[in-house]
């Protein structure tokens, strides 16, 4: 009998909540900004606000948190939706914080006429300055005792555009001197006169994200509003706008963003790859985003699985990329189907069988015998992997060598004869006798060996361009060495090999098809595909080879 997992602490809250009658239904959210693409560390929001709907016969809803013109994208929210989706996950609502533009300026007006918040006619430096530390309190601005009719003039005229960007700004009236930096009278609008992907020019003041957040929050009556640690000294703020503007109570739980090694997550830093060209794009397959990994072939089950494997805890905490990888690989083995690729080939003749004979081989497509079987062409000249041969053996070597036998695939067991070598003394062909009565499923020869490798027909194989993908950076926590973190990209990160040699049936793979190549990995066929050329991307290796600096 299995043992009931434990739960997690934002599933002890809601449990209480719902034993006690807090809620009789939850509602959850996902709000990302549109301002770049969704990485791992959203997928697991992503999965922890949309499984606790999902576990608790509740909702949740997609918002996107457009409240910043300037960096946010219809681009960005179409990626975002896709991303959701593609996790498998389906939204109650699809809102945006533009959806409650006209709420939200009502709701500063409340504080205002409440005598919450003013008007600021300071720079950004000259707040700054007044701020204080947090050792030392902040000093009031000079204009924060104006009176409740000039600062619903001023925030009016605001929003009519009579104003330029930065020259005021609203301002809630709370404590200079209070321990929490971020009561020391916050932003909640700024004077911002740029075209908005969805209001267009409607608007030129839009509220700051800890104004905004909140409030979307209690319009949509979200009953446990889950964050990143980042925003525990939010939280004061979040529940005084709350307490003040006397709207539906949400409540704000946090818990740790997901670190992982070898990459950045930032989009600042993601986006500074993408514009400086050190990947090709958002969904270069070395990215964290999750339209890279679903380029590379990473599975949605692989990630939800990995999301569940780190849990949610209260501490921050760096998660080895190799979990994530290993993630990837436990799901592929059970779906990903079969074929044979050869990545660094070499000429292999079978000297004893019949010249112009095809035979078709029948091998396993998949994991199991639910996936069925395919047919394999057979011929006299096939390509083997340089690595099966070996002019010297070493100590237990199985694989091909002077007198060495070896079974192929699904085929016939060989004997190495000869090999041939080009004038720098590189083996460039081997010559090898078959054994007719050694077919696999078939066997009667009597004859036993060790080594089992793959191999394609060199009259029918396809060519396919292979591209190896490793970890983006070389050390484990970019972000934390000395100087620029892009010193630290790894130059191996992409090996690409022009003409590999594929089994002919990989020739009608469909984009984004996943597969074991036997021995060398698993793979995806990429978008770059076209007519002319089939394009592998290596997903992961069959087993943890990476070799830590």
């Amino acid at each position: 009998m299995s043992e009931e997992k434990s739960l997690n602490f934002i599933e002890e809250i809601i449990e209480e909540d719902l034993k006690n009658g807090k809620y009789k239904n939850i509602l959850t959210r996902f709000p990302p900004e549109p301002n770049g693409y969704l990485h791992i560390g959203h997928a697991k929001s992503i999965c922890l606000n949309f499984g606790l709907g999902l576990k608790y016969g509740g909702q949740t809803n997609l918002r996107f948190d457009d409240t910043n013109p300037v960096k946010e994208d219809t681009e960005y929210v179409d990626s975002i939706k896709e991303d959701v989706k593609w996790l498998g996950f389906n939204w109650a609502n699809e809102y945006y914080a533009s959806d409650y533009f006209d709420q939200l300026y009502d709701f500063a007006l409340q504080l205002i006429k409440k005598g919450l918040a003013y008007v600021d006619d300071s720079s950004a430096e000259e707040i700054a300055a007044l701020k204080g530390t947090p050792t030392e309190p902040g000093k009031d601005s000079p204009y924060r005792s104006r009176s409740i009719e000039e600062n619903i003039s001023l925030f009016e005229e605001m929003k009519a555009g009579k104003y330029k960007d930065g020259e005021k700004v609203l301002r809630a009236k709370i404590d200079m001197a209070a321990t929490n930096m971020h009561m020391r009278d916050p932003l909640l609008y700024r004077i911002k006169h740029a075209h908005h992907h969805r209001t267009g020019d409607a608007w030129c003041i839009y509220p700051m994200y800890d104004f905004a957040h909140g409030q979307s929050d209690s319009i949509e009556n979200i009953t446990h509003s889950i964050c990143t640690l980042e925003f525990i000294p939010h939280r004061e703020l979040y529940d005084w706008l709350i307490e003040k503007l006397e709207i539906f109570p949400t409540k704000q739980y946090e818990f740790a963003r997901l670190n992982m090694t070898y990459t950045v997550m930032s989009k600042r830093r993601l986006l500074q790859l993408v514009e400086e060209g050190h990947v090709s794009a958002w969904d270069d397959p070395r990215m964290p985003t999750i339209s890279a990994m679903r380029r590379r072939g990473f599975t949605p089950e692989s990630l939800r699985n990995f999301c569940e494997k780190i849990g949610v805890a209260k501490r921050e905490n760096m998660i080895d990329f190799s979990l994530l990888e290993f993630c990837v690989r436990e799901d592929l083995n059970k779906s990903a189907l079969r074929a044979m690729a050869v990545l660094d080939p070499l000429k292999l003749i079978i000297t004893n069988y019949p010249d112009g004979q095809t035979e078709e081989l029948i091998s396993e497509n998949g994991p199991d015998e639910a996936y069925g079987t395919r047919t394999v062409p057979f011929s006299k000249e096939l390509w083997i992997e340089q690595e099966d041969f070996m002019e010297v053996p070493a100590k237990k070597w199985f694989r091909f060598a002077p007198g060495a036998m070896v079974r192929l695939k699904s085929a016939y067991i060989l004997r190495c004869d000869d090999f041939v070598k080009d004038a720098n003394g590189k083996v460039t062909e081997i010559k090898c006798t078959y054994f007719p009565e050694s077919k696999s499923g078939s066997d009667t020869s009597g004859l036993s060996v060790k080594g089992t490798i793959h191999w394609v027909s060199a009259q029918h194989a396809a060519q396919a361009e292979i591209r190896l993908y490793d970890r983006l950076f070389n050390v484990e926590n970019p972000s934390s060495e000395e100087g620029d973190f892009k010193d630290y990209i790894n130059p191996n990160s992409l090996q690409v090999i022009p003409n590999a040699y594929i089994e002919p049936s990989l020739k009608t793979a469909a984009i984004g098809t996943r597969y074991q190549f036997l021995r060398k990995g698993y793979f995806c066929l990429d978008k770059d595909t076209t007519a002319d050329k089939l394009v592998f991307n290596r997903t992961v290796t069959l087993k943890d080879a990476f070799v830590k600096k």
